[in-house]
Parts: structure tokens; sequence; C-alpha cells
């Protein structure tokens, strides 16, 4: 039986709580990795188990080194809209990626750019890391938007492997230098 998870808040922001998952987020985050427009850049929809795994394995994550691929939550009603955070990818074990994915009722209102830019400065100022990568299929116009609004830029294209099959892919990175350039500039 799933341990009692509590939600710890990792980040807020003025409209979000970054947070470890709830026992009640479990099927809402099922749900959002069933359907087949989320996932379509994902690898296709994928079982209530499967999700579930990766609940489990961003709980873990967390709890190990502060990371993981956590709860976004909407503070005015305490809806779950998805999942964003920093995580290891196997492709490119020497960066630390940045990741998100929410149901699609909430695409469209910011709420990725502000987790994801919440995660960054995490990144940049409390871990003090020199560069965050993303990835995604090249077709993937919506996150590849994402990315640009957080001041990423293509690092480089490669074709990649994920059970069996392999897509076309676009890296994006920033690094802590450019991160703060471009904190800088929104700033003036």
């Amino acid at each position: 039986m799933r341990e009692i998870w509590h939600g710890e808040v990792a980040l807020t922001t003025p409209r979000l709580l970054l947070r470890a998952y709830l026992n009640d987020d479990l099927p809402l985050y099922a749900r959002l990795n069933a359907d087949p427009e989320v996932a379509e850049y994902f690898g296709g929809p994928i079982s209530r188990e499967e999700s579930d795994d990766i609940a489990d394995w961003a709980q873990a994550l967390h709890s190990a080194e502060g990371i993981g691929l956590l709860a976004v939550e909407r503070r005015a009603d305490h809806k779950f809209l998805g999942m964003c955070g920093l995580h290891h990818l196997d492709w490119y074990p020497a960066d630390i990626e940045i990741g998100w994915r929410l149901a699609r009722p909430y695409w469209g209102h910011g709420y990725a750019t502000e987790a994801a830019n919440a995660w960054l400065t995490h990144a940049f100022t409390v871990l003090d890391l020199p560069r965050v990568i993303s990835v995604t299929d090249r077709p993937n116009i919506r996150s590849i938007a994402v990315m640009q609004r957080l001041g990423m830029t293509v690092d480089h294209y490669a074709t990649l492997e994920e059970d069996g099959q392999t897509f076309d892919a676009v890296v994006h990175a920033i690094t802590k230098a450019q991160w703060e350039k471009f904190h800088a500039d929104d700033a003036s």
C-alpha cells in the first residue's frame, strides 16, 4: 500500500503551489497522462499504474535530492493542474532537465511558464546549477514556446530513443549566466 502523501510545498509563485503529490492527485494525474492530446509528445497515453509509478519516482527524487516532477496546484481554488520540475535524463546524465505536463483545460494560461520559471530560479539560486536543459519532440510547438519564454535557446537537435521508439528531438538550454541576464533584462 502506498504511503500517505501530504503534499509538502517545495516552491510557490503568485498563482501556484509546486508541491509533492497528495494521494488525491493520483487519479487526476492518471487522467492527464491518459489523455492522447496531452501525451502526444510523451510516447502516448499511459496506464494508471505507469502514472502512479511516475508519481512514486518523483516523490522519491524530491525526498532524496530536492528536485522532481512535482504537482502543480492553483492557489486560488486548490485545483491540481499537472506537474512541473527538475529531474535527470538518461540521455543527458550530466545535465538536469526541466519539464512540465498540464491537463488540457489549463493550457494557454501561463501556468507552465510560471511553474518552470520558479524551478529555474531554484535551479540557479539554490542548487547553483551551471545550466538546465529541456527536451521535446521537434513538432511540440507549445513546449518550445514555453522554453523560449523562459529564455532557453536551441542547444542541439538529436534523434533519441525511448521504449524502443526513436523520435526527433530539440534540446533547449539555459546557463546560469544567461538566466541572470534574461532576468536582468526583464527588470529593466
